[in-house]
C-alpha cells in the first residue's frame, strides 16, 4: 500500500525554518503513529494542536521544503514474501487509465510511469507483492484486466535496505 502526496514542479525557495516549523518537519520523518488520529498524536507529543501541525506540514509542502509524504508497508510482516518489478508496455495515451487499472490491484504497491526502457517500450513500472514464488497466473490476470499483453517480470533478488531519509 502507498500513499504519496508530491509537489512535482511546485516552487522551490529558500527559507529558513522556524523552531517549530523544524519540529514538525522532525516529527514527520519519523514514524507515524498508528491510531485513529495520527496528526493529532504527533500535535499532543510536540505541543501543538492537530490544526497548527497540518497547517504547518501544508506550508512546508507549498513552499517545496516537504516534497513527498508516503507511507512504508513492510510487505513481509503483512505475509507477501516475494516481491517483483512488472514492467508494462503501455502507449502515452493510455498510461492514466491502465495505470489506474492496475494500481487498483492489492498486489500492486507502486505504479509509475517512466521514459521508454527495456527495448524502448516498457513505459509503466509496477512494484508487485506474492505471497509466494511469484504467480504468473495472477499476473496474467492482472495483465488481462489492464488490457495489457505486453510485459516483463523483474524478480527482486535481494533488498539491501529500507529506511526513510532523515534531514532533521
Amino acid at each position: 500500500m502507498s500513499m504519496e502526496i508530491e509537489n512535482n514542479g511546485g516552487p522551490q525557495v529558500s527559507h529558513r525554518l522556524t523552531p517549530v516549523e523544524a519540529d514538525v518537519a522532525r516529527r514527520l520523518q519519523e514514524d507515524i503513529p498508528l491510531v485513529e488520529r495520527p496528526f493529532q498524536k504527533i500535535a499532543e507529543e510536540i505541543g501543538l494542536t492537530e490544526a497548527e501541525v497540518l497547517t504547518i506540514a501544508d506550508g512546508l509542502r507549498t513552499q517545496g521544503i516537504i516534497r513527498k509524504f508516503g507511507a512504508i508497508v513492510r510487505h513481509q510482516l503483512a505475509g507477501y514474501t516475494r516481491n517483483a518489478m512488472v514492467v508494462w508496455a503501455v502507449p502515452p495515451a493510455q498510461l492514466d487509465d491502465v495505470g489506474k487499472r492496475l494500481a487498483s490491484f492489492p498486489e500492486i504497491t507502486h505504479c509509475y510511469d517512466r521514459a521508454p526502457a527495456f527495448e524502448g517500450k516498457y513505459t509503466l513500472f509496477t512494484m508487485v507483492h506474492f505471497r509466494q514464488d511469484a504467480d504468473e497466473d495472477l499476473l496474467g490476470r492482472i495483465a488481462v484486466a489492464a488490457g495489457v499483453g505486453d510485459y516483463k517480470l523483474l524478480r527482486s533478488i535481494e533488498e539491501f535496505k529500507k529506511i526513510s531519509m532523515e534531514y532533521f
